[in-house]
């Protein structure tokens, strides 16, 4: 196999072994494209093909736009890190902490920004394995009911016990979605409107949005999977990866224009909108040669944030070796303790439903993998991610 061939290769050989339906890449490198290609089919039974422009559930890749926006806002003065969620929403001024042994404890400070960015708020979600407050997420559908508003779900969540003191530790969580209802409260604007104006627009992003137009429903792609967000976790023997189709409007709506908007997930966006964004996160400008977020800014949100004592990064079973956690998202602090082809400083996120992108800046290389596969347990990522940095000279 070629250089130019091993992202195609590895993509191939998931199609032809049934674990995915199809797949879509990009990667660039100083601003030109390295590789971008499509394999398989929307629907792989069907035998339907990708269309132009399939629009993909992008889940936790939310979570880094969302994170950027909140930066554009500290920028314009209207949000700082320190600022305590309490600030925004007395309903979240009296927290308490449930401790594993069972007691009951207040809150020793209130939630920072800060806190919510880097996942050390105390909040948790359903399928964490071992956090003892993640049946009560459960038993709340904090994640499984898309009907209720932002500001709903905050309601509801305010009510439950955190799963740590704010600050003590590491948890993977719902801490976007309540940094977005922090951002919708800060500027009185809906988080929607806000990621148009401010980062939307000037990256020409024009598919990415909480909704998929009727005229583009055709785009989006099926889900498949046999993992479940909203549940018990799963088990830890990994359940075998076959294509299932699977119905997730429930919790990620596809039309909701008044109420679906959320920190954490929600978001639909395109292989070539979200290398926009990707690109934007090398350098905090927009195509056109404009700032989107200033130097220092850009140098800050690439820097791990968590000490030492809340690392190894890991998100329920999965450790994530060589990680640290920026402003945005997992950062590789040390590829000496990287257990996949990467380099030092290359960072980035994923989604539940196996799409996957990373930044690596000194490469000035970008990539992003989108699939639909919700749970799954294969490592097409790092597969793929490895044979982009083989086609580099």
């Amino acid at each position: 196999m070629s250089r130019a061939e091993r992202v195609a290769g590895v993509a191939g050989r998931y199609v032809q072994d049934e674990k995915f339906s199809g797949i879509e890449w990009q990667v660039d490198v100083g601003g030109a494209e390295l590789t971008r290609g499509r394999i398989g089919f929307a629907d792989h039974a069907a035998r339907t093909p990708i269309p132009e422009g399939a629009l993909y559930r992008i889940f936790s890749m939310t979570k880094p736009v969302v994170s950027v926006l909140a930066l554009i806002l500290m920028e314009q003065g209207r949000l700082r890190l320190y600022d305590m969620l309490p600030q925004f929403d007395t309903r979240f001024a009296n927290l308490t902490v449930l401790t594993a042994d069972g007691a009951i404890q207040p809150a020793m400070r209130p939630v920072t920004v800060e806190d919510l960015l880097t996942h050390r708020a105390g909040f948790t979600y359903e399928f964490i394995h071992g956090c003892h407050v993640a049946q009560y997420y459960r038993e709340a559908r904090i994640n499984a009911d898309g009907s209720r508003s932002l500001d709903e779900m905050m309601g509801v969540l305010a009510t439950l016990p955190l799963a740590f003191q704010p600050g003590s530790r590491f948890r993977y969580s719902v801490s976007t979605d309540v940094l977005a209802h922090v951002i919708e409260r800060a500027t009185g604007r809906r988080l929607d409107d806000l990621l148009r104006e401010e980062l939307f627009g000037p990256l020409g992003m024009v598919d990415t949005g909480f909704t998929v137009p009727a005229e583009a429903s055709d785009r989006l792609m099926p889900m498949f999977g046999v993992g479940d967000l909203t549940g018990a976790p799963p088990p830890l023997q990994p359940l075998p990866q076959v294509l299932v189709p699977m119905d997730v409007d429930e919790m990620y709506p596809v039309r909701d224009l008044d109420n679906f908007r959320r920190g954490g997930l929600g978001l639909y966006s395109t292989l070539t909108d979200y290398a926009a964004f990707a690109r934007m996160l090398l350098d905090g400008e927009t195509p056109d040669g404009g700032r989107l977020l200033s130097r220092k800014t850009h140098e800050m949100l690439q820097v791990n944030r968590l000490p030492a004592h809340h690392l190894p990064l890991t998100i329920g079973p999965n450790v994530l070796a060589g990680y640290g956690w920026g402003l945005i998202g997992r950062v590789l602090m040390n590829s000496g303790h990287a257990v996949g082809l990467s380099g030092s400083g290359e960072f980035g996120w994923a989604g539940a439903a196996s799409t996957y992108f990373w930044v690596d800046p000194l490469e000035s290389m970008t990539g992003v993998i989108m699939t639909q596969f919700l749970g799954a347990s294969l490592p097409l990522a790092d597969d793929m991610r490895s044979a982009a940095y083989q086609m580099l000279e």
